[in-house]
């Protein structure tokens, strides 16, 4: 055992047997017959329908564009956020149609949905969006109320007397 095995093949010959070596396969990019990704985003209540194509950076979200549906510059810089990732701003069109919850959580689900469908257009973007955590759906809901309670977890005033 004094000398060491350098290779694959001084392995299987040492071990007199074919050694089989599996590759995983490049994940390949899924598209629809307008070039377009879609995927689904989801936070809180809100759900959001993405779709996604090469253009100049337009962003329309329920017919209105970008900046007049979320008329609040912190909503704007969320949407942004998977593109700055990627390094591809300006880039691609963004068409999403996004119903439930408030302006904050359909926020986040279109931001996941951008997210999920920049990585369906090209599989090279994954690693840096799936770092930044920008494929993780933010799981965090609201608790429901509870019954003998006066909000989900806050009781009713204790008396003594």
């Amino acid at each position: 055992m004094t000398d060491q095995i350098n290779s694959l093949e001084e392995l299987s010959a040492v071990a007199g047997e074919e050694a089989v070596v599996e590759v995983a396969a490049p994940r390949e990019p899924v598209r629809d017959e307008l070039g377009r990704s879609y995927a689904t985003g989801k936070r809180k209540d809100a759900v959001a329908r993405v779709w996604i194509k090469p253009g100049s950076g337009k962003v329309v979200v329920n017919g209105k564009p970008q900046n007049e549906y979320f008329a609040r510059p912190v909503l704007q810089m969320i949407l942004a956020q998977p593109f700055s990732v990627a390094g591809v701003e300006g880039e691609f069109d963004v068409y999403a149609t996004v119903k439930g919850g408030g302006l904050s959580g359909q926020a986040g689900a279109v931001k996941h949905g951008i997210s999920k469908a920049l990585q369906l257009y090209e599989p090279s973007l994954r690693g840096a969006l799936k770092a930044a955590g920008f494929l993780t759906r933010d799981s965090r809901v609201v608790e429901r109320k509870k019954f003998g309670r006066r909000k989900a977890r806050r009781s009713f005033q204790f008396s003594k007397r």
